[in-house]
Parts: structure tokens; C-alpha cells; sequence
């Protein structure tokens, strides 16, 4: 078995089985949780080297919603895209609270935002981004995945802390002196369903 970033289940597939039309109910073999694109890679790559002889189907399934069991795969293995949806990618001068609402539409949001949400995405990167939830995920820069940044000299380059990891660096919380972001990939992560909120009322004596 070759190595996964994800993983494969093989008990819980029933979900699998059907789709928004339900008209059709085909149980797969497995399911693939990929946290790479290398995992549907490799997957892809092992079943076609099966060759003809093999009957193994391979289907993507995102949220489910076709209506003729086109996401299913009979025997097969359904690959669950929705566990590749943990990040954005957005335009540096978006605000946060458009990322927060698109983010929210499939369960999501970003791991650390600013309190103030009318703030451009490009802007409080460019500044660290620090703010009540820092103490849990760190300031926005620390939940990066990479950048696209034009350089004084015009440049465009993108970068992360694997590629260009220095202009990546120098880039987050840089106040703009080591070039302009232009583009962003965002963590995210589930978001909560309810929120706890507490409030301690007091009467003044004066």
C-alpha cells in the first residue's frame, strides 16, 4: 500500500452509496479522505496500472447533489473531494467578512481572523493580523498556506515555505517592503455550529 497524506474507510461507506436523487443505492468498496491532491494521484495512478482487466470504477463525489448516481462508484472507490476544502484561495483586496460568508456556505471558516472584519485580506497579512484568537491559531500569517506577491522590480512570483520561503517570510507582516500581495491561500477549518456567549449583568450602586 503506498503512502497517503489522506485515508481510506472502509466500514463507513453507506452515505457513499446514494446521492440527492435517490433513485440508485451502490455501495463502493471504499472511500478516499484526501488531504492531497498526491493522494487522488497515486489512487488514480494504482487503478489504471491495474489495466483493463481490472473492474475497480473510480468516482468523485462532492456534497452529494447528482441526481443518477454519477458520484457513486459500485464496488469501486468514491474519492470524498470535500476533504480537500480546507482552504481558500481569495484576492488580497477582498475583505474578510466576504471570505467569512462564502467560507460559512459549505461549513467553514478561517482558522484566525481579525475582530474587525472589514479589513482587506492582503492588508492584515501585511501586518500580522492579531487579534482574540491568536492565543489558539496563532495571527493570520501563521495560517498561510502560500502567497502570489509582485516585487518592487515588477516580479511576480509565488511562494510558500517550501518555494521562495524567504520572500514568503518576508512578505507576511512585511508592512509591504519586500513586495505587494496580490493573492492569498487561506486555512480554514469546520466552522461551529452554535456559539457560547456569557454576560454578567450588575447593577451599579451609584
Amino acid at each position: 500500500m503506498w503512502s497517503l497524506d489522506g485515508h481510506f474507510e472502509f466500514k463507513d461507506t453507506q452515505h457513499a452509496s446514494r446521492d440527492f436523487g435517490n433513485h440508485f443505492r451502490f455501495p463502493p468498496h471504499a472511500i478516499l479522505r484526501p488531504e492531497s491532491v498526491s493522494d487522488i494521484v497515486m489512487t488514480l495512478k494504482s487503478v489504471y496500472e491495474m489495466g483493463p482487466s481490472s473492474n475497480l470504477t473510480v468516482a468523485a463525489r462532492g456534497h452529494g447533489h447528482s441526481l443518477q448516481g454519477q458520484a457513486q462508484a459500485p464496488g469501486g472507490i468514491v474519492v470524498e473531494m470535500e476533504s480537500l476544502r480546507d482552504y481558500i484561495d481569495v484576492s488580497s483586496g477582498e475583505l474578510w467578512i466576504n471570505v467569512l460568508h462564502e467560507s460559512l456556505k459549505h461549513g467553514l471558516a478561517p482558522k484566525s481572523w481579525t475582530d474587525y472584519l472589514y479589513l482587506t485580506v492582503g492588508g492584515t497579512l501585511s501586518n500580522a493580523g492579531v487579534s482574540g484568537q491568536t492565543f489558539r491559531h496563532g495571527p493570520q500569517i501563521n495560517n498561510v498556506r502560500n502567497l502570489e506577491i509582485v516585487t518592487g522590480r515588477g516580479e511576480v512570483f509565488n511562494c510558500s515555505s517550501e518555494e521562495n520561503p524567504d520572500l514568503f517570510y518576508g512578505a507576511l507582516g512585511g508592512l509591504g517592503q519586500f513586495g505587494i500581495i496580490t493573492r492569498a491561500r487561506i486555512d480554514l477549518e469546520k466552522a461551529p455550529k452554535m456559539v457560547c456567549k456569557n454576560s454578567n449583568p450588575f447593577k451599579s450602586e451609584s
